[in-house]
């Protein structure tokens, strides 16, 4: 009963085949090759984006960061969700690479930007030169609560962004699973609703490590180059990083991957739901399930095995029997409708 984060599953065979396949022979190194050539391509199709540039990194942070800095100015506030993975989880990444850039926090329920909170911050910044200036607006899809937005929910959010002049990122970790959770091409997820630069993930469903920035307009290009080179992110290797996401896209692998993620989640939200005395915390819409039930509970799926985490960590399994505590469960690619089934046994 693996639930821990979708960063536990391994990688998926067509990955792994992908990668022993480009082991073989001698091929130009940083991104000089043909597999690397072969995933811009490829990017740009999928995303109707013919002059979209296309980088690959190792790491989400990397490709967060990385994007942050080329957006924003150093004296600049980097609007996001209180709760996005760049202001809990990044240690301070993208403002260090930003150069000092701030993260200005947003509020919004489930995880998701309220449209109506966030114009009043938006608009107060800047001005005086004591303040911070507006720079960017940062969008996490999906959320951080395992909500989704639409496409049309990520156009009102970059149409108040464009009011100020704020270019847009998305981070776009699970990115495949929105798309599976709306239905919603690439194009309209991104470009076609005001998305500047994205960062499309692959590490989180079903590959080893890696992550494509995605860049749609290309005047932009040159200085991500710079920024990812001075930043120790271009790898010699890039034939090992193109050819994960090359085996994650071929034949719709990454959209397959991520509706069974999806699924799963959703029978194992479905199935809480009936449990009485548990509770769910926030919409399941993507992969991760939120949810609350008694401390007696959690003890007996430790004791049977399930791994999972108490959301937030600092709760305890010492206390009251009947006590609620709240936990985030993760599927992947790699969860199977055995280990749903056996965790809810044990809701029971």
């Amino acid at each position: 009963m693996h639930f821990a984060s979708d960063n536990t599953a391994g990688v998926a065979p067509q990955v792994m085949a992908a990668l022993q396949a480009a082991n073989e022979g001698h091929v130009p190194s940083y991104g000089a090759d043909a597999l690397s050539e072969a995933v811009r391509a490829k990017i740009r199709d999928l995303f109707e984006a013919p002059e979209a540039a296309v980088y690959l990194v190792a790491t989400g942070t990397a490709a967060n960061a990385l994007s942050c800095a080329l957006l924003s100015d150093p004296w600049s506030a980097i609007f996001c969700h209180r709760h996005a993975h760049i202001q809990e989880d990044e240690c301070g990444a993208p403002e260090f690479f930003a150069d000092g850039a701030k993260l200005v926090l947003l509020e919004g329920a489930h995880g998701k930007i309220d449209p109506e909170l966030m114009r009043p911050v938006i608009a107060h910044a800047g001005g005086a030169i004591h303040h911070v200036q507006r720079g960017m607006l940062s969008i996490t899809n999906a959320t951080e609560a395992g909500t989704v937005y639409t496409p049309e929910e990520v156009r009102v959010l970059t149409g108040i962004a464009r009011e100020y002049d704020l270019p847009v990122h998305m981070d776009g970790a699970r990115f495949a699973n929105a798309l599976a959770a709306t239905g919603a091409t690439p194009a309209e997820m991104t470009w076609k609703s005001g998305v500047d630069v994205l960062s499309f993930g692959g590490t989180k469903n079903g590959c080893m490590g890696v992550e494509a920035v995605v860049i749609f307009d290309p005047a932009r290009a040159h200085e991500f180059e710079l920024r990812r080179k001075r930043a120790g992110h271009l790898f010699s290797k890039n034939r090992f990083l193109a050819a994960q996401m090359l085996g994650y896209l071929a034949g719709g692998l990454w959209m397959g991957l991520a509706r069974h993620a999806n699924a799963m989640a959703a029978r194992l939200s479905d199935g809480i739901a009936t449990v009485p005395g548990a509770e769910l915390l926030h919409p399941t819409e993507a992969n991760a399930v939120f949810a609350r039930f008694p401390r007696r509970v959690h003890r007996s799926l430790r004791d049977a095995g399930a791994q999972y985490y108490l959301w937030p960590f600092e709760q305890s399994l010492d206390g009251a029997d009947d006590e609620l505590l709240a936990a985030r469960l993760v599927c992947s690619w790699a969860t199977t409708e055995e280990e749903v089934g056996e965790f809810l046994s044990h809701l029971a």
